[in-house]
C-alpha cells in the first residue's frame, strides 16, 4: 500500500512523517518560553485559540539550529492523545511513497539517538529521513508536552 508523506527541511536533512499524523502546516507565530521545560520544548503558542506545545527538533536531534526564517512552519501533529507542533526549517512537499521505495535504517545508523527512524526513502539521489512518532518522545518524554496542552479549569 502506498503512503502520503510530508516531507520537511530540518538543519540541511530532509525528514518525513505520515500525513495521517499532520493536523495542519501554519506559519510561524510568537511562542512563549515555559521556565524549567525540557530542553526540546521551545513553548507553547496559541493557534485558533488552544495552547499548542511546540517542540524543537533541532534540539531533539542534536541538529545545530538554524537561523529564524520566512520558510520556517510549525508542522501541528497528532502524537499519541496529544496535539503538538514541531518547528521546520520548511515544509517542501507531500508525496505518495510506494513502499519498494523504503528501506529500513542501515544497522550502522542504529543508536539512542537514531531510534525514532522508521526507515529511508530512496527519491532518486535524494534521500528522506522517516521519523516514526511514537519513538520521537518516551512515554516519560511525551507526558510534559502533554501537560502543557491539557485543559485548564477556566475552560
Amino acid at each position: 500500500m502506498d503512503n502520503q508523506v510530508v516531507i520537511f527541511e530540518l538543519g540541511g536533512e530532509q525528514f518525513g512523517v505520515a500525513i495521517s499524523a499532520v493536523e495542519s502546516i501554519v506559519q510561524m507565530l510568537p511562542i512563549t518560553h515555559i521556565p524549567q521545560a525540557p530542553a526540546y520544548v521551545r513553548g507553547v503558542t496559541n493557534l485558533r485559540g488552544r495552547v499548542l506545545p511546540v517542540l524543537d527538533l533541532h534540539t531533539r536531534f542534536g541538529l545545530k539550529p538554524k537561523a529564524d526564517s520566512k520558510q520556517q512552519r510549525i508542522v501541528v501533529l497528532q502524537w499519541g492523545n496529544t496535539e503538538a507542533g514541531i518547528i521546520v526549517d520548511a515544509v517542501t512537499e507531500v508525496i505518495t511513497l510506494d513502499p519498494a521505495q523504503v528501506e529500513p535504517p542501515p544497522p550502522l545508523t542504529r543508536t539512542v539517538a537514531s531510534e525514532f527512524v522508521e526507515g529511508i526513502a530512496k527519491l532518486g539521489e535524494r534521500m528522506v529521513i522517516l521519523l516514526d512518532l511514537r519513538k520521537v518522545l518516551s512515554s516519560e518524554e511525551e507526558a510534559p508536552v502533554a501537560m502543557l496542552a491539557a485543559p485548564t479549569a477556566a475552560d
